[in-house]
């Protein structure tokens, strides 16, 4: 069952899903409310592939991970404590928290999910709630822990923010519970084609290619470029476009990584969008063998530097086993990383407010659980 789940596990981010092939291009309807964010259009529509899809635009870009040695690997290497060995701490939430909530309030519910309370909205981003970051219910990568509130019990949610259609980041039972909740759906070009799939209203869904933004009650939402890929099974590579977000209310500034590996699109969205109060980046789940997709932690807070952010959310950790590296790695070399940096990291527990004008003492709350050989 290990070698199993470790083959699922590869085939969901950064080995099988190296073969699909390119399919046909994308018809996607863009309404009227979308706007593009004074970009050169050339910068707008090179990452789109002539052969249909999109691809990354970097000249330097590997593509090319071969499956056999990852494969290996996966059946055949040790990992020391790629899951905690005890339950990791999680502070619930309820309705009526979330409900009276202050503005501007970002709360982790685990790997790169997360509830905003934004100019008295409120909304989700990559919300996953399955046990599993998996097509299957039964293999695949499983959840370290609960999430903070349950599915059932959220509140009515004004928004969704989606980065991209992978697993961990788009979870069909998730999406299909909550589709007749949820007033806005915004996520990358072709993903609305799932959501359209699940039966998500159509009115519902904003579909942005990079540097479109749409202003939804007074909340702007711009995705901007990343360096991944795409995919939900052996055929569709790249289909779908895969997006970071500006997140811009009347007293905040925030942005949201999705999945990403180093790229000098950082810069360019800090230069366009910067400064922010709090990025949110990916920090974990990153490989010598999948490295132009995920970063490395200190490429991680460069990142946040090119960025121009103020404070750091580190996300894209502990809730699932995706890599080779133990569990806390990424927590312990961002927190020492940022430390000589002077860059101030936010570090909550699952469930924990981060209100962005009243920013929260946060702990290492991750090193109680570190065997003592490690730390």
């Amino acid at each position: 069952m290990k070698l199993i789940n470790r083959i699922s596990m590869l085939s969901l981010f950064g080995g099988a899903v190296l073969l699909m092939s390119y399919l046909t291009n994308l018809n996607v309807e863009t309404p009227s409310s979308i706007q593009n964010s004074g970009i050169p259009s050339s910068d707008i529509s090179n990452h789109h592939n002539p052969k249909g899809g999109f691809i990354n635009t970097a000249n330097d870009f590997n593509d090319n991970t071969a499956i056999l040695p990852l494969l290996i690997r996966y059946a055949t290497e040790k990992r020391i404590d790629a899951i905690p060995e005890h339950v990791i701490p999680v502070q619930s939430v309820t309705q009526s928290q979330l409900n009276n909530m202050k503005s501007d309030t970002i709360i982790r519910l685990g790997h790169s999910s997360l509830f905003m309370q934004l100019n008295g909205q409120k909304w989700l981003i990559d919300p996953v709630f399955s046990d599993r970051a998996s097509p299957f219910s039964f293999i695949g990568p499983k959840r370290f822990h609960q999430p903070p509130i349950a599915l059932s019990d959220l509140p009515d949610i004004d928004g969704i923010l989606i980065s991209h259609d992978h697993y961990d980041h788009l979870d069909e039972a998730s999406i299909k519970f909550l589709a007749q909740k949820v007033k806005h759906f915004v996520v990358p070009l072709g993903v609305d084609h799932h959501l359209k799939k699940w039966q998500v209203p159509t009115n519902t869904i904003h579909a942005l290619d990079w540097w479109q933004s749409i202003t939804l009650d007074g909340i702007t939402l711009t995705a901007t470029p990343t360096q991944h890929f795409s995919g939900r099974g052996l055929f569709d590579k790249n289909e779908t476009l895969w997006a970071s977000y500006v997140i811009k209310t009347p007293d905040s500034s925030l942005f949201f990584s999705g999945d990403s590996g180093y790229f000098d699109g950082f810069k360019a969205i800090g230069e366009r969008f910067g400064p922010f109060d709090i990025t949110m980046i990916e920090t974990g789940a990153y490989d010598k063998d999948w490295a132009d997709i995920h970063m490395t932690p200190e490429q991680s807070l460069q990142a946040h530097i090119d960025l121009k952010g103020r404070n750091m959310l580190p996300i894209h950790n502990g809730t699932f086993d995706l890599a080779f590296h133990a569990w806390y790695e990424p927590f312990n070399r961002i927190a020492q990383l940022a430390h000589q940096a002077h860059v101030p990291l936010l570090t909550p527990i699952m469930g924990q407010a981060i209100t962005v004008n009243k920013l929260p003492q946060t702990k290492e709350w991750w090193n109680t659980f570190v065997p003592s050989k490690n730390q």
